[in-house]
């Protein structure tokens, strides 16, 4: 392969690829906050969910972090999630974009209520609240369960 050649074909690569980044760019700015929050919110459950409570502590919120130690998040979940079994199912049952939350600083929140089934308690309602953290990311700042 002669240098124009290759230099033809590296210009194409990489002009294909800065159109592929722009792309992606658009579709995360498209996104809408309830749909970033989510995300995150379901890979903490899934963390939550495996019994990996230590983790999901530590992918928690600062907010959460400060309210709660890590002692206190395994006492707590332990005691109200570890008596219903596996999740067997769970839906999105609505979620909300607000910037305030009662007995919480001002800042960017989804409330998300979830209707879940598990082993041993065939319908409850999760309630997960991500925050926009300090560090630009969704983190979970409040987790329910009735």
């Amino acid at each position: 392969m002669n240098v124009r050649m290759w230099q033809m074909e590296f210009k194409v690569a990489a002009t294909s690829l800065l159109v592929l980044l722009a792309m992606c760019t658009v579709v995360r700015a498209q996104q809408k906050p309830e749909q970033l929050a989510q995300q995150s919110a379901e890979s903490w459950l899934a963390l939550v969910d495996s019994g990996k409570y230590a983790e999901s502590w530590q992918e928690a919120s600062q907010l959460f972090k400060a309210a709660v130690t890590l002692e206190q998040w395994q006492n707590a979940v332990r005691a109200s999630r570890d008596p219903f079994g596996k999740v067997l199912s769970r839906k999105v049952t609505s979620a909300t974009y607000t910037k305030t939350l009662p007995g919480a600083p001002d800042g960017e929140y989804v409330v998300i209520k979830y209707g879940s089934s598990f082993e041993h308690k065939q319908a409850a309602v999760e309630t997960v609240t991500p925050m926009m953290d300090k560090d630009g990311k969704w983190r979970v700042s409040g987790y329910y369960i009735k």
